[in-house]
């Protein structure tokens, strides 16, 4: 009887406590109800090198990826230049990326803009400027039939020119062979690299988004009603692409601009006119017929909001203010499971109208991982196992794309430093899926997130000094195997660890509550980091 009435009393009084009893504690801790930053998910940035002023602030609140484009001719000029070129320039403009947990999502690219679009060359004082053409040696000057239409950023051939190809750059022989020469070395510099999230495939095309000149024939080109070969597409170039990039990249997530092409290759998709109802056909409904592509391949892009329908907003502030935009943006994000979006580099998150519309999105981006519960013994005596028990559901839209560690561990109960951890074995958070199916109208997924549980009796393999721990969970990045992703759950400490409750070592321990006092707002730790070797 007074065993009855002790657990009652514990669960009225924990609140987290859901079962208590001689041996073991299972707790149940409040989901964090905010967005919060997260490895490789949500708003992704982008500063254009030498141009824009990284501010103060930065990291944004939720920036934990950033876009880099990478021109050609700064990475290889020549050839015969080595791996150590790409990885030279890649540790100048990814300087200091690890000491903020940002991990960069680098393109390839060889024309910001063409010359018969308005493009202009690159700034002489700027390096390190996007803008111009960014061809390396070698290749011949492009020439062509292209004239640019007077007061416009459209472009049109002369009756006369209708069947004249382009000569030079993306047309010049040499070009594909040096195209999967330099892939070779992006995989050697980029795949093992710590830094990097997910790889865009870029190259063709303005900016390096597979158009003019396209990758195939399937769309109409931009500026005339019909294709023609050598001009307004590559023939070969999506296979020679496709072929480099799936060789050279093991590790790393590819991205392609367009869902209809590449259909051969397991590449994960950037879109970058997300929520333009003008791309609704080209970009929605073709990658919506992927299918499950997103379960193992990233969904991303941006929010371009400088043309079509969304030409009417000013900044991406007022973008996500407008309701019907917002939830049309959110249905999108839900139904093809989108891991991240660009759009905001110059948003004001100090604007708290801003704020609140940001978070929306946040949350619904990426995965989310909340922990439904967790069961372990109060005390471990002489030689025992620790025998832990855990449930996670994914509330998000994607799954985490890389099998990061799983690490239960004994925290100093005042420092909250580690003195003990251990790897949790075929645990592999990649397979954690969200929901599918989402209803507009009911705001959730018809197929509901399923419920991962995990259960590991776990050795104390060293030698630990009797006394009170806290046990705690966390999710390591293996470069440097520091706590870095964090669960949606509001029990956190400051350095990346989700603590459960009290455990004694060897010593019994009356009270395994913690004090919600100490634990510590996740969107405001700016502590973590990871290591490049």
């Amino acid at each position: 009887m007074k065993s009855i009435i002790r657990n009652i009393s514990l669960l009225l009084l924990f609140g987290s406590i859901t079962a208590c009893s001689e041996k073991n504690v299972t707790v149940s801790y409040q989901e964090y109800p905010n967005a919060f930053r997260n490895p490789m998910k949500g708003f992704r940035e982008f500063f254009a090198p030498g141009i824009d002023r990284v501010r103060e602030e930065y990291p944004y609140p939720y920036g934990s990826i950033t876009k880099e484009y990478m021109q050609w001719n700064m990475i290889e000029d020549d050839p015969n230049d080595g791996v150590d070129k790409i990885i030279a320039y890649s540790n100048h403009r990814w300087k200091g990326v690890e000491d903020m947990n940002v991990k960069v999502i680098p393109r390839v690219f060889l024309v910001w803009l063409e010359p018969w679009h308005g493009g202009k060359p690159k700034n002489p004082d700027n390096p390190d400027d996007l803008v111009g053409w960014h061809w390396p040696k070698g290749i011949a000057q492009e020439k062509g039939p292209y004239k640019q239409r007077a007061n416009s950023v459209a472009a049109y051939v002369e009756e006369k020119d209708k069947n004249t190809p382009i000569t030079g750059g993306y047309f010049d022989p040499s070009f594909p062979e040096r195209v999967e020469k330099l892939v070779e070395k992006l995989g050697q510099a980029w795949d093992n690299d710590p830094r990097v999230a997910y790889v865009e495939m870029g190259i063709i095309g303005e900016w390096g988004e597979h158009h003019d000149p396209d990758l195939s024939t399937y769309w109409a080109p931009h500026d005339e009603p019909d294709h023609v070969v050598n001009r307004t597409w590559i023939p070969g170039m999506e296979k020679i692409l496709g072929d480099a990039f799936a060789k050279a990249f093991k590790n790393k997530k590819v991205m392609v601009r367009y869902a209809y092409e590449f259909k051969d290759y397991e590449f994960g998709i950037y879109w970058d006119s997300w929520s333009q109802p003008q791309e609704i056909v080209r970009g929605y409904e073709e990658m919506k017929k992927l299918g499950d592509r997103w379960k193992t391949q990233p969904i991303g892009g941006e929010i371009t909001w400088n043309w079509g329908d969304l030409a009417r907003f000013k900044y991406f502030e007022e973008v996500v203010a407008d309701k019907d935009t917002r939830e049309y943006v959110m249905e999108q994000i839900r139904n093809l499971h989108c891991n991240h979006l660009g759009g905001i580099t110059w948003a004001d998150f100090n604007d708290p109208e801003f704020q609140k519309n940001a978070e929306i999105l946040q949350k619904a981006m990426g995965y989310r991982f909340v922990i439904n519960e967790f069961t372990y013994p109060k005390e471990i005596k002489g030689q025992e196992n620790l025998s832990v028990s855990f449930s996670v559901v994914n509330t998000g839209s994607s799954p985490f794309y890389y099998n990061w560690p799983v690490e239960i561990a004994l925290l100093d109960p005042v420092s909250h430093q580690k003195v003990w951890g251990k790897v949790l074995e075929d645990v592999d958070i990649s397979e954690w899926m969200p929901g599918d199916n989402w209803s507009v109208n009911e705001n959730t997924y018809q197929t509901a997130p399923e419920t991962y549980h995990v259960q590991k009796n776990i050795p104390i393999d060293a030698s630990i000094a009797k006394g009170k721990y806290i046990l705690a969970l966390t999710v390591l990045d293996p470069a440097g195997m520091q706590p870095s992703l964090r669960f949606a759950n509001e029990n956190y400490f400051e350095g990346g660890y989700h603590p459960m409750g009290y455990i004694g070592i060897n010593e019994p321990i009356d009270d395994a509550r913690l004090d919600p006092n100490s634990f510590f707002d996740i969107q405001s730790d700016k502590s973590l980091k990871y290591q490049i070797k």
